[in-house]
């Protein structure tokens, strides 16, 4: 799948001519003529990379870099008639990754963004990494392969016990009610308290603490729910 450039600058030959650059290199491009545009873009589509205009009308490319970054991480990357090295300071400082000062060579302007797509892709990738390895104390799951740990050994758990412990893990502090713990996991309308979420948070006390009678990682909230 090729990577998506979105290119924003309000000068319509500009937009032009680095999309040729870039779709002889095989990017799928996107072009806004304004910061408005560019954020709607980026609001409906998948960008890999935002191209960025300094000087526009209305909301300027430092502007619109702060906003994208808001949400965003994806590399981005100035360009720009000023080359003073305040403006390119004042530039990186508001969030962008890159700054190229115009002119600018088709081959410099192509080196930069692979340049910037890999470093992007390996803070992605290591980033996937975190999210999906959560670790508190000895507790170690691993959303990918759905196992669990307490320090060195394996907790065998049934998909719901899972599902329960991951649920509380990703909201470490926040309490959960009987009633949400079963909305969220299994997906009804809770209804009535047969005790089915109890018996399995019993059931995962046994498996990951030490002494389920006095637990360290999920506990109990009197009159409200649990949490981790």
């Amino acid at each position: 799948m090729p990577n998506k450039i979105l290119i924003v600058d309000d000068d319509a030959e500009i937009r032009k001519v680095i999309s040729i650059y870039l779709e002889n290199e095989g990017f799928e491009i996107y072009k806004a003529e304004n910061g408005q545009e560019a954020l709607k873009i980026i609001e409906e589509n998948e960008v890999d990379l935002v191209l960025l205009d300094i000087m526009m009308p209305g909301m300027n490319g430092l502007e619109v870099c702060m906003k994208i970054r808001e949400n965003n991480v994806m590399p981005i990357i100035f360009l720009s008639a000023k080359s003073e090295d305040m403006d390119k300071i004042q530039g990186l400082t508001s969030g962008a990754d890159d700054y190229i000062t115009k002119p600018f060579s088709a081959m410099e302007l192509i080196a930069r963004i692979k340049s910037n797509l890999r470093r992007y892709k390996k803070y992605t990738a290591a980033a996937h990494v975190r999210k999906n390895v959560i670790e508190i104390g000895n507790l170690t799951i691993n959303t990918d392969s759905r196992q669990v740990s307490i320090g060195n050994k394996e907790a065998r758990l049934t998909p719901k016990e899972f599902d329960i412990l991951e649920l509380l893990a990703r909201n470490k502090g926040i309490v959960f009610s009987i009633e949400k713990i079963y909305e969220r996991v299994w997906g009804e309308e809770f209804y009535k308290s047969d005790g089915t979420v109890m018996v399995h948070i019993t059931k995962i006390r046994e498996k990951i603490e030490e002494d389920p009678k006095k637990p360290i990682y999920i506990k109990t909230v009197w009159g409200v729910g649990y949490k981790i």
